[in-house]
């Protein structure tokens, strides 16, 4: 449980220094986001969980 809590605040420090760094550029994606169709949206998300796991696995093999 402390290596999934341990992700979460890598994640989450990475995407405050990405809003710190680039706030312009995180408006932009954001409303890129917002006119993206569901679909699209849902098959990112499914890819980049499928590459999570892939990447954890292959890490902690």
């Amino acid at each position: 449980m402390s290596d999934f809590f341990a992700a979460l605040g890598l994640v989450l420090a990475i995407e405050g220094l990405l809003f710190a760094g680039f706030p312009a550029a995180a408006k932009k994606a954001s409303a890129n986001i917002v006119a993206t169709p569901d679909q699209a949206l849902r098959w990112v998300g499914v890819l980049s969980a499928l590459l999570g796991v892939v990447i954890v696995w292959v890490v902690r093999g």
